[in-house]
């Protein structure tokens, strides 16, 4: 691990710099050991792929001095096999082609069929690296390889809610209309952010995500659906 500063009121931790899962276990399980700490003038953890933002109040803490206490910290980490400990999910997704924008494209490109390319997407567990970009937008992985495609050389100037991406080895989901250079394949009628409920975050880092794949007719039926309680039936375990 390296620490760097982010301005006077943050520290940077790098892990190694890769996108695998099991630094990225290594970055959740710290991330959680410190919270347990509830250090006084911490106030904020933000883990990512392969690194820890931790702010702080420059006021309690100086830059050197707050290293030295998570050092300590990291020192006494029990240690511990990476391993998957976050909730599973199974999240429906609508291919159709009024949804899956990119569909069509992407199938050419790749010399291979539209269902091919849904099943090597429902082909896979997929990880909850991090949230980021936009409340809420879940970073998932990983893609099998002949899935891996390139950003759009010219991104939309809005994609809808709810609308899932593929980008590299990534798959997302956009929690709000928002700007968009990923290939967008289909549409889950599940609300991933929603500010009306008592966590307005659906995923959290570590989670495990599958697919299944719906018709327009169940994707309609399923988002006039009340919100909270169709996202509740896609969580297979805690």
């Amino acid at each position: 691990m390296t620490f760097y500063p982010l301005g006077d009121t943050a520290i940077i931790i790098n892990f190694e710099q890769k996108i695998q899962k099991e630094i990225n276990f290594e970055v959740l399980q710290l991330t959680n050991y410190l919270k347990s700490k509830k250090t006084e003038g911490v106030i904020f953890y933000v883990p990512a792929y392969c690194s820890l933002t931790i702010g702080y109040d420059p006021e309690k803490w100086n830059y050197q001095d707050l290293i030295e206490r998570i050092t300590r910290f990291i020192d006494k980490l029990p240690v511990k096999k990476a391993v998957a400990t976050g909730r599973r999910w199974k999240i429906p997704v609508c291919y159709n082609e009024l949804f899956g924008l990119d569909l069509k494209e992407l199938a050419f490109e790749k010399k291979v069929t539209i269902n091919q390319i849904i099943e090597w997407h429902l082909s896979q567990t997929y990880h909850v690296y991090m949230l980021g970009f936009l409340p809420g937008f879940v970073y998932l992985g990983d893609l099998p390889e002949p899935l891996s495609c390139r950003r759009k050389e010219h991104p939309r100037i809005t994609v809808p809610s709810q609308s899932v991406g593929l980008a590299g080895r990534q798959t997302g989901i956009y929690p709000l209309d928002a700007p968009s250079g990923w290939q967008i394949i289909g549409k889950t009628p599940i609300r991933i952010f929603n500010p009306a409920a008592e966590d307005p975050f659906l995923f959290k880092m570590g989670d495990q995500v599958t697919f299944s794949a719906i018709n327009k007719e169940e994707f309609v039926s399923m988002e006039n659906d009340d919100p909270i309680v169709t996202s509740k039936k896609c969580l297979i375990n805690e």
